[in-house]
């Protein structure tokens, strides 16, 4: 039986019926021949006749001519909202010794004289790049400069910065964060929590109402070519939540956008009176409230307790005021998005989730854990029992595998995706970008081969196939922004958003997107030359 169904007042919108290839719906009908597009929703999906006779009574028609038609892709955990500054900033990726990167930060801050900050980002250690606080000072003098790492959680900064931040290279002043010499002064060196006061001063100097909605649009407009319909932007600041809402009043946003709530400065727990404003749920399809956004750990300093070869092994920054945060947000009517990177990290988000639980039970919490970066087996089955959803990056294949130099703990997993999925927690697929790479297909893959580009295996037992990665991105993602109702699958009187996936010649499982649309329009297309 093919279902059917109408969305309210489309009865004389314009019809597009997509046929002749697989039509994966990530929903109860599973894989059909036809799908109907009236309007911005889905009317009806089902075999080839159905799609037939829509044609016959006067629809457009798109012949996927092999081609695979999936819902377009939701990145349930990224950062649109600082990715889209980068156009003015330094990128460093591929920058390798530090003549390049004082060369390109003199030049833009030549470019850029009455900017306040000069900033850069990206930088990636794997290239043979080491900033310091000399090479800065020496390449921008008295105006505050930073180099970003690609994990946002720590950055150089010279010493016009150190002074603006008010911890000073002779500081007397103890922070953790700020790394010191033998000397005792500051290196320029900030992680976590100094990054983080650091990132929300420099960022102030490059949001200007009108050149931020037009980086934002520009870079919303370019996820289009990587089938991405819709984003969780995971860390919005006041500013940003502001210019979002404008571009969706005004219609301009060109992706669905769901902001997790953050607290100003960046990588703390403190969410002040955000907490008095707009609870999750709040909004439209275009722009809505999501989950606020809390820490259990550190990035760089992922909170780590393990055996290794039987011998206990413990580090890394935790968050010790989770627990209240996220007590206090959930009394509030908030859900709660927790940053957990080591197990235990992911230890301490499930003992809050726990806590919130008890205290409201019988609420739909819909707690999401994200990254999961390392956790164990027994971790998997209690977040499954709390009804988490884990937000996971296979893209971070990569530069995990680089990174942790071959430690295997004997009591958790590196990036348990697989481990995960067989505990029964609902996976959602995630970039994290800019801290890793966008495109979902690109991720998909290393998440199904496990290795990185350099051939360094990544617990290959982890793996888990596109296929389940196609769905992690379409209603996976979904359910994690409680948004199962409007995206993330193809039914009736859903959005209409789509994308379309041709093979490649790379090898088995590999595809490119060939055409992306949203609300039933077409945004992005190979053969059309549409963008």
């Amino acid at each position: 039986m093919n279902e059917l169904s109408s969305s309210p007042g489309t009865s004389a919108a314009r019809r597009t019926v997509f046929r002749g290839g697989p039509i994966l719906t990530m929903g109860p009908r599973g894989t059909v021949e036809s799908i109907v597009v009236r309007g911005d929703r889905v009317e009806a999906v089902g075999e080839r006749s159905l799609g037939d006779a829509a044609v016959a009574d006067g629809a457009a028609v798109v012949e996927l001519a092999g081609r695979t038609l999936v819902p377009g892709f939701v990145d349930a955990h990224c950062h649109l909202s600082v990715t889209a500054l980068e156009a003015e900033w330094l990128d460093c990726r591929d920058l390798t010794d530090e003549s390049t990167l004082a060369a390109g930060m003199r030049a833009l801050a030549d470019a850029r004289p009455h900017v306040e900050w000069i900033r850069g980002c990206r930088w990636d250690e794997s290239t043979g790049l080491r900033p310091t606080l000399r090479v800065l000072d020496e390449a921008t003098g008295d105006r505050p400069a930073i180099v970003v790492h690609h994990t946002f959680h720590q950055a150089v900064v010279n010493s016009s910065a150190l002074d603006r931040l008010g911890i000073g290279r002779r500081s007397a002043a103890v922070d953790e964060d700020v790394e010191r010499g033998p000397d005792g002064l500051a290196t320029g060196l900030l992680t976590e929590r100094a990054f983080g006061r650091a990132h929300a001063e420099s960022v102030r100097a490059f949001t200007d109402p009108d050149r931020y909605d037009e980086l934002l649009v520009a870079r919303a407009r370019a996820l289009h070519e990587h089938g991405i319909t819709a984003v969780h932007d995971a860390a919005v600041d006041a500013t940003a939540e502001a210019r979002y809402r404008a571009l969706a009043s005004s219609g301009a946003l060109p992706v669905s956008v769901l902001v997790m709530p953050a607290a100003t400065p960046f990588l703390s727990n403190d969410l002040g009176e955000r907490l008095d404003g707009p609870v999750t749920g709040e909004g439209d399809e275009w722009l809505r409230v999501g989950p606020v956004k809390c820490f259990a750990d550190g990035g760089v300093a992922p909170a780590i307790d393990v055996h290794h070869h039987g011998h206990h092994v413990a580090f890394g920054q935790r968050f010790d005021d989770l627990a209240d945060a996220v007590l206090t947000a959930t009394d509030r009517g908030f859900r709660v998005a927790v940053h957990a990177m080591g197990n235990a990290g992911v230890a301490a988000a499930l003992d809050a989730f726990t806590a919130a639980a008890r205290r409201r039970p019988g609420s739909d919490h819909r707690f999401r854990l994200e990254h999961a970066g390392l956790a164990s087996a027994a971790q998997a089955r209690r977040a499954a029992g709390l009804g988490a959803v884990g937000v996971v990056q296979p893209g971070f294949v990569e530069h995990v595998g680089r990174s942790t130099a071959g430690f295997a703990p004997d009591d958790a997993t590196w990036l348990p995706f697989a481990t995960l999925i067989e505990a029964g927690v609902p996976v959602a697929g995630s970039s994290d970008d800019p801290c890793g790479p966008i495109d979902p297909l690109h991720c998909a893959l290393l998440g199904e081969r496990r290795h990185t580009s350099g051939g360094i295996p990544v617990t290959p037992s982890e793996s888990v196939p596109v296929a389940d990665w196609l769905r992690a991105y379409t209603s996976g993602a979904a359910l994690a922004g409680g948004q199962e109702g409007e995206r993330g699958s193809l039914q009736a009187g859903l959005r209409a958003d789509l994308a379309v996936l041709a093979p490649t010649t790379t090898g088995p499982s590999s595809f490119r997107v060939d055409a992306t649309w949203i609300g039933g329009r077409e945004v992005f297309g190979r053969t059309s030359g549409t963008d």
